[in-house]
């Protein structure tokens, strides 16, 4: 288990407001590129907020079509961001079409961006981000600038809450693992 786990009891679940601005009082941890959000009983995560280009609300369908086969046809793509969870939603603000990215994951902020803008790097693939407002056209050389647009972007939670909190991704699989390895004993036994 992770020294978040050992520290943590997984077994109940829990809860954490947080405080406005998204960082917790005292002494801030600071990272490569700026403050270290908290990690929570939900692990890293953040949200952004931003207004899409005019015209450009089929680009984020058709990259989630093209993600769901990437992912399909690779199912390791994403790994090295260490993700749980990813959410992504497209909604109408007087007029004009905004995204908003949800991304709930075991490795620091800084980490994780920086993670992903090497997948895209190293595939060739760009980001949806590309069809947001302002988001940087030299991201992929320019990590501060990809980095600082997310965190200008950024909507932090006030509560957030874990079932089983503090538990990585690579934790839950394990656990599945055993689960399923000790299923096919007990159906051998039968």
């Amino acid at each position: 288990m992770s020294k978040a786990s050992d520290s943590k009891d997984w077994t109940q679940p829990a809860a954490m407001a947080i405080p406005k601005g998204g960082l917790l009082p005292g002494p801030v941890e600071q990272g490569r590129y700026g403050p270290v959000f908290p990690k929570t009983p939900a692990c890293y995560g953040f949200s952004i907020v931003a207004k899409i280009l005019d015209g450009h609300e089929e680009a984020f369908h058709a990259y989630a079509r093209q993600l769901e086969k990437t992912v399909a046809s690779q199912p390791d793509a994403l790994a090295v961001l260490k993700l749980h969870y990813l959410r992504w939603v497209l909604f109408p603000i007087q007029g004009d079409t905004y995204f908003m990215y949800q991304g709930i994951f075991d490795t620091d902020f800084d980490k994780y961006t920086e993670d992903a803008i090497s997948i895209f790097s190293a595939t060739g693939i760009s980001t949806v981000f590309e069809n947001l407002e302002g988001f940087p056209q030299d991201w992929r050389t320019n990590a501060r600038a990809f980095i600082q647009f997310v965190r200008d972007h950024h909507c932090p939670s006030f509560l957030e809450y874990g079932e089983y909190p503090h538990v990585s991704a690579q934790e839950i699989k394990k656990a599945l693992r055993v689960k399923a390895s000790l299923s096919e004993m007990l159906d051998q036994m039968q």
